[in-house]
């Protein structure tokens, strides 16, 4: 991003001096200054590594500084190496300002919160399990610091709505920094024992060893996604009408599974199948997907081959799971009528019947050569219309409830909500009620 909002300068700038305000005591402070500088360089060489080689932040020393320095001194532990280290995106100086000044602020709450609950104490005493508690509200304070933080500058500097800028910012790292905590809360009792720092850097190697299987799951996960990737821009490339429309109808796929209450590996199926569902399309003739004109019965069965062309595609593809039956029965209808085997009821997967109202709600919401968009709150009363016959009745009750709270979802070309941007996007979905015509009648 080359641009930076003056909004988000303004942020970058408070955060700033409010972490020179928290090091401004730094002078009066009694602190092992070489404890201090060990410290520092430590995490310098520890963040540089793991940026470098994984991609992520290394929390344990900042916290273990936080549990042995007095607030300005430890705040002062992530500095060197947020100010020394390169910065890949323009403009840089804002952004290494960030970098330094937020876990700065961070790291000044947790030693706060530490030492007001007489957490120094107990880590020089080894007094456990009570040196626990201090060290667990320092975490938590650790948290709350980088989850407001990290939530304003959405706001700021991205845009993101208020509403959804801190939406699940402080569930996901209170687990991982927890298990940070307490590795710095180890490195901080060894350095207080009669064994030294010597023994307190012992702590790290375990946390390298994580680290390491962590960067192997996470390549294996973007091999994954440069897999996905790969076939949706064939898909895009064939059929240029589609461009935009899988990742939106993955999204909404995510959408209603979170709204139905689905674990989370389930929710990521479900946005491979959404992104994914498509695919077969690879295997029609371009000249039937992108014809102007009406289909013939006999192109309409060609057409209607896509599905089975997808599942056998990504059958190999074993990361992917329910997803290809999602691909495989995704016009699939409650009453029979789908294709391509006619499954009635609950003999179509649920993956499959989340994937078709999300198909649906985004080819009814996007403009194509023929029409324009229908507005969403249309869209989802056509939706429910069909529900029971077309729908699940389930799937459309919660893409309701999720719209209803979230809005819209967003694709890369722009758009949301009710002020969607025309899309280049196709796969329409016929929606019908008992004994009526198709509402849309146009190809798939």
């Amino acid at each position: 991003m080359e641009a930076v909002p003056a909004r988000a300068h303004g942020c970058v700038a408070a955060v700033a001096l409010l972490a020179l305000l928290c090091l401004l005591p730094l002078p009066t402070v009694r602190a092992p200054w070489w404890a201090l500088g060990l410290l520092c360089a430590l995490y310098a060489v520890c963040e540089h590594v793991v940026r470098r080689r994984f991609g992520g932040t290394f929390y344990p020393v900042l916290l273990a500084g936080a549990f042995l320095l007095p607030p300005p001194a430890a705040a002062l532990v992530a500095l060197p190496a947020a100010l020394l280290s390169p910065v890949e995106h323009r403009p840089a100086l804002p952004r290494r300002v960030w970098r330094a000044a937020r876990p700065a602020l961070a790291v000044w709450g947790a030693a706060e919160v530490h030492w007001a609950l007489g957490g120094r104490d107990a880590v020089v005493a080894s007094d456990f399990p009570y040196a626990l508690l201090p060290a667990g509200a320092a975490v938590l304070a650790f948290c709350l610091v980088l989850t407001a933080l990290d939530g304003g500058i959405r706001v700021l500097a991205l845009g993101v709505p208020p509403r959804r800028a801190w939406h699940g910012l402080l569930s996901r790292s209170l687990a991982p920094v927890a298990v940070h905590g307490l590795a710095g809360l180890m490195m901080a009792v060894l350095w207080r024992s009669p064994y030294g720092p010597v023994a307190a850097l012992l702590v790290l190697l375990p946390m390298w060893v994580s680290w390491w299987i962590f960067a192997q799951y996470h390549r294996e996960r973007a091999a994954h996604q440069a897999t996905i990737r790969a076939l949706v821009q064939a898909v895009d490339i064939k059929d240029g009408y589609t461009r935009g429309h899988s990742e939106r109808v993955g999204q909404a796929s995510v959408m209603i599974a979170r709204e139905l209450g689905m674990d989370e590996d389930r929710v990521e199926v479900l946005r491979f199948a959404g992104i994914l569902h498509d695919v077969g399309k690879l295997g029609v003739p371009t000249r039937l997907l992108r014809k102007d004109g009406p289909l013939t019965p006999e192109e309409r069965r060609i057409i209607e081959l896509h599905p089975e062309y997808g599942h056998e595609m990504v059958r190999g593809i074993s990361f992917l799971g329910e997803a290809r039956a999602a691909i495989l029965h995704h016009h699939e209808r409650l009453d029979g009528s789908g294709y391509p085997y006619g499954l009635v009821g609950a003999q179509i997967p649920e993956c499959a019947r989340v994937v078709a109202v999300a198909d649906a709600f985004d080819a009814m919401t996007s403009t194509r050569s023929y029409r324009r968009a229908r507005p969403v709150e249309a869209a989802v009363t056509e939706l429910e219309r069909c529900a029971g016959a077309q729908f699940d009745p389930r799937m459309v009750a919660a893409l309701a409830r999720a719209l209803a709270r979230w809005g819209c979802p967003r694709s890369s070309e722009g758009g949301s909500g009710g002020e969607r941007q025309p899309t280049d996007t196709t796969d329409e979905t016929p929606l019908r009620a008992p004994g009526r015509q198709p509402a849309t009648g146009t190809r798939r």
